[in-house]
């Protein structure tokens, strides 16, 4: 687990799996590929296999050391729900994430699908604990099907990141969705995004009173073409139910 992490919408990183593989163009680029594949063969390193899809269950009880409530992005360096992660692995990672229940846990996946049949079997006909927020990345409006997923999951909290955001989406129903992340691709081959696209999305939210997060333009460093749209940050965050805000501050 990574105790910081230079991601804006979150505290800390935990990734039980590392390594994923393409499925859309949105993976073209992806940071976590770069960053993994400058170790490939490196004797000892972490990232040794690169980017191959490594289970690594010595991670899988990090969190329950870790005494702070914070944010913890599950697997920013994989997906959660790939094909190739065994449903009993993916069972420990829930065991875990549900025992820690003074942390917020951001499960985020492309692989959208697999993560609502997973659901459905775990939960049956309830809905996963508030403090485990359940999403999905949309790049472009041909990957809009996976918003539709979302909202047919068993999660009581839902997010969406568009990011990055590689063109106009046109008309989304925000209803269901309690959080909506933009942001643009970073990197040595970023693709440009508009502000009308990100203008967009932010209004979607607004009217159906989703909270709204820009993380970034992107560009050539993720920081470069900084976090102002419209000349200010936004930074708003799901309203945790009282339960779960109770929680964590009874953890603190």
């Amino acid at each position: 687990m990574a105790t910081t992490t230079q991601i804006e919408w979150t505290d800390a990183t935990w990734n039980p799996v590392t390594g994923c593989s393409k499925i859309t163009r949105g993976c073209d680029f992806c940071y976590a590929e770069r960053f993994s594949e400058r170790f490939r063969g490196v004797p000892g390193h972490a990232f040794e296999n690169g980017f191959d899809l490594t289970l690594r269950p010595e991670r899988l009880r990090q969190p329950l050391t870790w005494r702070e409530p914070r944010r913890v992005f599950v697997n920013s360096m994989s997906d959660l729900f790939h094909k190739e992660v065994p449903t009993a692995f993916i069972d420990a990672v829930f065991d875990t994430m549900e025992q820690a229940d003074w942390h917020t846990f951001q499960v985020l996946t492309k692989r959208s699908s697999l993560m609502v049949k997973y659901l459905r079997r775990r939960y049956d006909t309830k809905s996963a604990p508030v403090h485990i927020w359940l999403g999905v990345s949309v790049e472009d409006k041909q990957n809009l099907v996976r918003l539709k997923h979302l909202k047919t999951a068993q999660a009581s909290v839902k997010f969406v990141s568009f990011e990055p955001l590689l063109g106009p989406l046109g008309e989304v129903d925000m209803n269901g969705i309690d959080w909506a992340i933009v942001g643009g691709e970073s990197g040595p081959h970023a693709r440009p995004m508009a502000e009308e696209w990100a203008i967009e999305i932010r209004d979607h939210c607004h009217a159906a009173k989703v909270a709204f997060f820009f993380k970034q333009w992107g560009g050539i460093r993720p920081k470069s073409g900084g976090r102002l749209l419209r000349g200010r940050e936004w930074n708003q965050y799901p309203r945790m139910p009282k339960a779960a805000t109770a929680r964590a501050m009874a953890a603190e």
